[in-house]
Parts: structure tokens; sequence; C-alpha cells
């Protein structure tokens, strides 16, 4: 029985390739279910093999960490050039969405507080 190694909901074309090209390296059977085209499912990538399955596995694991330490360290070195915005620099690029986003919370606040002040009166 096939076993569900990625799915494929918001993976970058980059990463799901990279881990087709491990599972070809490695010599691991493989196939993918593509997305539908309502965006129910969005595809992935089975293990053919179950006996595979716990390699693959270990495999993906360790891949994902390289991945991670290496956009850890994109991240970084974007961030200590001053590529990459803070907080306060995205909500003042963005003054017409953050005075929105800040209206739509207030007004959730008052919904949720407002029965609970009448009960006191």
């Amino acid at each position: 029985m096939a076993k569900l190694l990625l799915n494929l909901r918001h993976v970058p074309d980059d990463e799901a390739d990279e881990v087709r090209a491990l599972l070809r390296e490695a010599d691991i059977k493989y196939y993918e279910t593509p997305a539908n085209r309502w965006g129910i499912t969005a595809g992935g990538i089975w293990i053919s093999d179950e006996a595979q399955a716990p390699r693959a596995r270990e495999l993906f694991k360790t891949y994902q960490r390289r991945r991670a330490r290496r956009a850890r360290a994109d991240w970084l070195r974007r961030r200590r050039a001053g590529q990459t915005p803070g907080l306060i620099a995205s909500l003042l690029g963005n003054p017409l969405q953050t005075t929105a986003l800040l209206a739509i919370i207030g007004l959730i606040a008052w919904i949720s507080t407002v029965p609970f002040m009448r009960m006191g009166s």
C-alpha cells in the first residue's frame, strides 16, 4: 500500500523538484497525484513500496533540516543587508491595509464585549 510522503499544498516548485530528485537518487519508487481543478486536493508525492517508506521519510527529514538551515541562513543574510523589512516597516508600507485590519480587529473586539458590558446595566 502506498504511503504519502509530501502533500503538495503550498509547496514551492523548487522544493517539490528537489524531493523528486532526492527520491530518484535514492532509487525509491514514487508517484504523484495531481491537484484537482476545484482546489479540494493539492496533490502529493507517494511512496509506491511500503517497505521503502521509512527510508524515504528519513531522507525527507534530513532534506527538510538542510533546507530549513539554508532558508534561515538566507533570511539572516538578507536581514543583515537590510533587504527584509521588519514589522513596523511592513505596517507603514501598507497604511491602508493596516488601517483596515485594525478597524476590523476593533470591530470584532467591540462586538465581542458589548453583550457583557450590557449585562451589568
